[in-house]
């Protein structure tokens, strides 16, 4: 999946273990707003939600909202 900043996108898996603020933002939908390298061999996603709220997540946690 071809992802771009500004685009909207909705959690739809989470990979790992998080906190209860993020686990709290499956089914939800974000605007991307940034990208970052996460491991050396990746690259994560920077979503904001409606509340200003912003974490990253893995391009295969992530569909086209």
């Amino acid at each position: 999946m071809a992802l771009e900043i500004g685009q909207k996108v909705k959690i739809v898996r989470l990979r790992d273990r998080v906190s209860s603020d993020v686990a709290g933002r499956l089914g939800k939908s974000g605007t991307i707003s940034n990208f970052k390298v996460v491991d050396g061999r990746g690259i994560g996603v920077v979503v904001e939600f409606d509340d200003k709220y912003a974490t990253w997540f893995f391009e295969d946690e992530l569909s086209p909202a």
